[in-house]
């Protein structure tokens, strides 16, 4: 990728360690991060908060608009109004640019459902997803997102460890199932979740086919249909070597 972009004039920059946390917005998709990632509103007199926040919010702008193969680092520092030796710096180039937007947005809190029954709050989780993705306003900055960090190691490693903590999130739902006796016990919630989840995900980003609200229900229902039937409980795996369980 071409970075060779005329430098900006904006000197600002901040230290290697951010010196105040983020205080996160909350998200409205319960469901590996369907919304739109957002830059965390920062801490007053937190400038390393400050530029994070700025970094993040020009990244997701430009990669929305131009796609993995035209984002540059020169452009989101012209945006953001930060020097690009810091991103440089900070976060080695738009690779590490991309897994910073997810990490930030896996870092923000959203509200799990909790309608007293697994298969509702299974279906307002892949509503979410559905409403979010197929938004037009909404839906074009995840679906950049995901796209640019399917396109390198380290954006990679981002996405699996959001959807990690979406899934991990989102757990409580099969979690209250089984404390309620409508789930065995044992059940893996998260992997719940991913079998709720992971139909439309596929469609939207593997098959291209068009998704529709029905298909979200029919994939949270046959979710909660497989965790009723003992489908996620967890199993210890065998150690092949010393024979021992995990």
């Amino acid at each position: 990728m071409n970075e060779s972009a005329t430098n900006t004039t904006n000197t600002a920059d901040t230290a290697n360690t951010p010196d105040a946390t983020p205080t996160p917005r909350p998200a409205a998709s319960p469901a590996a991060g369907a919304e739109p990632p957002r830059a965390p509103t920062p801490r007053p007199g937190g400038r390393s908060a400050r530029v994070r926040a700025e970094v993040v919010a020009a990244t997701l702008a430009e990669v929305t608009e131009k796609g993995y193969d035209g984002l540059t680092v020169e452009a989101v520092a012209a945006r953001s109004g930060v020097h690009k030796a810091t991103l440089y710096r900070r976060w080695g180039g738009v690779d590490g640019l991309v897994a910073e937007a997810l990490t930030v947005s896996a870092d923000q809190p959203w509200p799990v459902p909790d309608t007293g029954d697994l298969r509702e709050d299974l279906r307002l989780i892949t509503r979410e997803v559905f409403a979010v993705f197929t938004d037009p306003e909404q839906g074009p900055t995840p679906t950049a997102l995901i796209t640019a960090a399917q396109r390198s190691d380290t954006g990679a490693a981002a996405l699996r460890s959001f959807f990690t903590a979406r899934h991990r999130q989102a757990a409580q739902v099969a979690d209250r199932a089984v404390a309620r006796g409508e789930l065995p016990t044992g059940t893996d919630g998260a992997e719940v979740v991913r079998a709720a989840t992971a139909p439309l995900y596929y469609r939207l980003f593997v098959t291209g086919e068009p998704l529709d609200a029905r298909s979200a229900e029919r994939a949270a229902d046959a979710a909660a249909l497989a965790a009723g039937a003992g489908l996620f409980i967890h199993t210890p795996e065998a150690n092949p070597a010393t024979g021992a369980t995990s």
